[in-house]
């Protein structure tokens, strides 16, 4: 009898300790997805390039008087880069200044001899025969003095190209040819390379966009959600190289008309602003853009998805405290949250943290926040 009772109260104190010894529920917090209304946009890698790039060349050949630029200054169209000795151009233009009123003074010497014929054959003094040839040397006197006219002109033109300015505003490069070189001058291409200048404000990126994103917005435009970019400026941010967030704002300004079948992806580009000069032809940077319609959407913070093999879930706690797990299909960050487009409700209970201490079927301790703000 006494055996019987030990061993009861043995199963007892085993059970006690056993409840005992059971432990505590985790904590984890939890927060309630955040609303809002957002847009999808599409990234690419695009690289800049200048709007308007200029070879300056000498267009009259000579030996090199002046540079009066310094290497990567900011110029102005208009501003005076290169002078070629002008010299033997102001001496051909004088000598094409005298034939000219000389050609001048023989058509006005035709002219007086035309008239004087004309009155002349009224009394038949002269023939018309010599009227005629008086007026043919008149007109081959006005022809001389067109010819004699435009040889000033050519003159008076390649001094003015002894003056070498730049064509476009931008940021002009090194000078490639120094004082007292000799430089050849020609409008056919073979003209020596004095240096070069790129716009900078504002400024291109390309990118290629690659053919499902094409299909997709497409898709969107027929369905009037998204308007195309081929008649509209949509709008786009840029992300430098080294930035987590975009820095410069432009607008879409050009689709290819084919995709590159080698690529499949078709050349886009985008006008960007560049008032501060801080961004440079030839720089990489990301390019953001819009891609749908502003639409409402629950967004988490990517650190409360976790995956199950092929899915993406998050886990949700239910009113008794246990957790259940939620298979989820997501969309782009917005802001550092990331979109969550189907698998959750606006008044779920979301864990954000302590996800490795969560097992479905099991209880947790919940602390309510609010997702970027305090527990409580």
């Amino acid at each position: 009898m006494g055996l019987l009772f030990a061993l009861a109260l043995a199963g007892c104190n085993e059970k006690a300790q056993s409840q005992a010894a059971a432990p505590p529920p985790p904590p984890v917090t939890v927060a309630q997805p955040v609303k809002r209304t957002v847009t999808d946009w599409d990234e690419f890698t695009g690289r800049f390039e200048a709007i308007q790039e200029v070879q300056v060349r000498a267009r009259v050949g000579g030996f090199v008087t002046n540079v009066e630029f310094k290497d990567g200054d900011m110029v102005h169209a208009g501003d005076l880069l290169y002078i070629v000795d002008p010299r033997p151009f102001e001496a051909v233009a004088e000598q094409a200044n005298g034939q000219l009123a000389d050609a001048r003074a023989k058509t006005e010497l035709a002219k007086r001899e035309l008239d004087r014929g004309l009155k002349l054959v009224q009394t038949s003094a002269v023939s018309e025969q010599v009227v005629d040839q008086r007026r043919e040397a008149l007109q081959a006197a006005n022809a001389a003095e067109t010819i004699a006219a435009g040889a000033l002109k050519a003159a008076q033109l390649n001094v003015e190209f002894t003056h070498v300015v730049a064509p476009i505003a931008g940021r002009v490069s090194r000078h490639l040819v120094s004082v007292g070189n000799l430089v050849s001058g020609s409008d056919n291409g073979a003209s020596t390379l004095l240096t070069t200048i790129v716009s900078m404000d504002p400024i291109y990126i390309y990118f290629d966009a690659d053919e499902a994103t094409y299909l997709k917005n497409n898709k969107l435009w027929f369905e009037g959600k998204r308007p195309s970019s081929r008649d509209t400026a949509n709008p786009v941010q840029v992300t430098l190289t080294g930035q987590t967030k975009p820095s410069h704002e432009g607008k879409m300004d050009f689709l290819d008309n084919r995709l590159d079948a080698s690529t499949g992806t078709l050349r886009s580009r985008a006008i960007i602003p560049n008032h501060d000069l801080s961004i440079l032809p030839g720089q990489f940077g990301r390019v953001r853009l819009i891609g749908s319609s502003p639409y409402e959407a629950l967004l988490v913070p990517d650190t409360a998805i976790a995956t199950d093999q092929s899915r993406r879930i998050v886990f949700v706690v239910k009113d008794d405290d246990t957790v259940e797990a939620r298979a989820v299909e997501l969309g782009p960050l917005d802001e550092g949250l990331r979109v969550v487009r189907t698998g959750l409700k606006a008044e779920d209970r979301v864990i954000i943290d302590g996800i490795q201490r969560a097992r479905v079927g099991a209880k947790v301790a919940p602390k309510k926040a609010e997702i970027g703000g305090k527990k409580s």
